[in-house]
């Protein structure tokens, strides 16, 4: 048994003992491993990253001036540069390598006539010539875009119109719009030009300061353009270029500034408690004040303040302005338009009614080319910023047609609308002929356009209550969308008479010895909502039309004749021959 107990012991001994050896043995080749790889690390070369040639040549020479061999100054300040990296510039390259007498100096004197460079965008662009790249954001752009332009240099010109293009939203736009066109940049001035098209109507009639700085030769394209997005009617247009005109007239009236509201404010109740009953939000009454307080016979733009902007209203299309009973007595209120154009399109109106009832085809347009459509055509729009079933009529007076505009799903119909029980005047004739032309869009958040689709001007012709397909919309267009639709329902008159704007308006009042405001019962029809949230009026399952929400820049005003105030005395007095003679309502 002894004998027994000890071999078991030298056995187990023996095992432990084999298994320490194998472990100093795993450790000792362990740490045989780690002195081999340190040696190896040891014998490789060590990477450490340095500056890029661009980076260094920015820093050494750029930033700290090293080696310079030319000082240039310019708005008082001096950069130590070097001729080789500024004669990437042509500016600079024909300076240092032609005749001029700065070739043989190491001083150059700039001096800066153009008030858009500053010393920033200096340094952002003179930095650039030293790297290959440059950061520019959206409120120093166009600093920069007038520097790179006085140095000719187009790389960072095209970088910023990229920048431009991406950034144009309402507070942008404008002055975007201006630099494009003073630098030569087409593709912002395209693009900016586009945004306005879409916006107009229905951002800068909320943000009348923004509105004020739009130039007159813009507006006049804006205005002039078959592209525009009315929204809703001419007549929305129209309230908006009256505003316009009365903010630029008066650079120091600010709506948005508590105490002009204020005082705003009594004005309207002293306007109340005289019986006048301007229908306006108190932001609007000074403007409404101030075209309707004139006593003069002759129109506003025919006076000295008024004729810069006659261009404007000549490019509106007036034409559209006088299918509207309560629109119609206030054009004629503000006597801001000549009576002689108005009068000429009464005449026009009436003469293309007699012979639609009369059956004439000439009454209808079918064969007008492209260009003559474009400059006569009815303009009008709506915002749709949810898909689903909608359908609306714009108001106004369409020559005895009801059309109607229904958007049911990805499709876009109009109908003839044509019911007994419709309280309008309507059209007998079994067809009516018109042209048409669609163009939906679809826009982002900054309301840039993302998709758009037009159709083809095309002819139609209706029969009562007959419901045609304008568009199938593309899988592209997402709302909230805006519709615009060119429509002409009657042959275009002449109208070579706006280019003349009357200094009298004694001709045109004897050729109508009754106003036209006092032809027809009372109306109590609300005004055409300008806005793009009211844009068109809303006709519910049961095909009654729904009444429209007030102006935002009339208020639904339903002026009561020309009246006369002071600042001073809040007594208002009210001329009752001018009542009379100047068509008041």
């Amino acid at each position: 048994m002894g004998q027994i107990v000890g071999s078991l012991s030298d056995n187990v001994a023996d095992v432990f003992g084999n298994r320490r050896k194998r472990r100093r043995s795993t450790d000792s080749t362990a740490s045989q491993e780690d002195r081999d790889g340190a040696q190896l690390d040891s014998k490789s070369p060590k990477k450490k990253k340095l500056l890029t040639t661009t980076q260094y040549i920015y820093q050494a020479l750029f930033k700290e001036e090293k080696n310079s061999d030319v000082a240039v100054m310019a708005l008082d300040k001096v950069w130590h540069l070097h001729k080789v990296y500024l004669s990437q510039s042509p500016y600079f390259y024909i300076m240092f390598n032609g005749s001029w007498k700065e070739a043989k100096q190491n001083f150059v004197h700039i001096k800066i006539l153009d008030d858009r460079i500053n010393v920033d965008s200096l340094d952002a662009v003179f930095g650039s010539m030293y790297s290959d790249e440059i950061e520019i954001d959206a409120k120093d752009v166009i600093p920069v875009l007038a520097t790179a332009t006085l140095f000719h240099l187009d790389g960072i010109i095209d970088k910023c119109a990229e920048v431009m293009v991406d950034t144009i939203n309402a507070e942008t736009a404008i002055q975007y719009y201006e630099a494009a066109c003073q630098y030569g940049v087409i593709g912002v001035k395209k693009s900016t030009f586009q945004w306005f098209q879409i916006n107009l109507l229905s951002i800068y009639n909320k943000h009348p300061n923004l509105l004020r700085h739009i130039s007159i030769d813009l507006m006049s394209a804006l205005t002039a353009s078959h592209d525009l997005y009315v929204m809703q009617t001419e007549f929305s247009l129209y309230t908006l270029l009256r505003t316009w005109m009365f903010l630029q007239l008066h650079p120091h009236h600010d709506p948005e500034d508590p105490v002009q509201r204020a005082e705003a404010q009594k004005t309207q109740e002293r306007l109340a408690n005289a019986g006048v009953e301007t229908h306006s939000p108190s932001a609007d009454v000074v403007q409404w004040t101030y075209f309707a307080s004139r006593m003069e016979e002759r129109s506003f733009l025919a006076t000295p303040e008024g004729q810069p902007y006659i261009k404007v209203f000549q490019k509106l299309r007036t034409q559209y302005l006088t299918n509207h009973y309560m629109d119609l007595k206030i054009i004629f209120n503000d006597n801001i338009i000549p009576k002689e154009w108005l009068y000429k399109h009464i005449h026009s109106h009436w003469d293309a009614l007699l012979r639609i009832d009369h059956g004439q085809e000439d009454g209808s347009p079918t064969q007008l080319d492209n260009e003559q459509f474009f400059e006569n055509c009815m303009r009008c729009g709506r915002l749709l910023l949810e898909p689903g079933y909608q359908k609306w009529r714009w108001t106004g007076f369409n020559y005895g047609m009801d059309l109607i505009l229904i958007m049911d799903s990805r499709r876009l119909n109009i109908r003839r609308h044509h019911r007994h029980e419709h309280e309008r005047v309507l059209s007998l004739q079994t067809r009516r002929k018109f042209m048409i032309r669609t163009t939906v869009t679809s826009i982002n958040a900054q309301r840039q356009p993302v998709f758009t689709q037009t159709s083809e001007i095309t002819t139609l012709s209706l029969e009562k209550n007959e419901e045609v397909s304008l568009m199938v919309l593309d899988p592209k267009l997402v709302h909230p969308l805006l519709i615009s639709i060119n429509m002409l329902v009657v042959m275009p008159p002449n109208q070579s008479f706006k280019e003349i704007v009357p200094q009298s308006e004694e001709s045109a009042l004897s050729a109508a010895a009754i106003p036209i405001s006092e032809i027809g019962a009372s109306c109590e029809r609300s005004l055409t909502p300008p806005s793009a949230d009211d844009s068109a009026v809303c006709v519910g399952g049961g095909e009654s039309e729904a009444s429209t929400t007030s102006s935002p820049s009339m208020g639904g005003l339903r002026p009561a004749g020309r009246y006369s105030w002071t600042r001073n005395n809040p007594v208002i007095t009210s001329d009752g021959e001018a009542l009379c003679r100047d068509v008041a309502c």
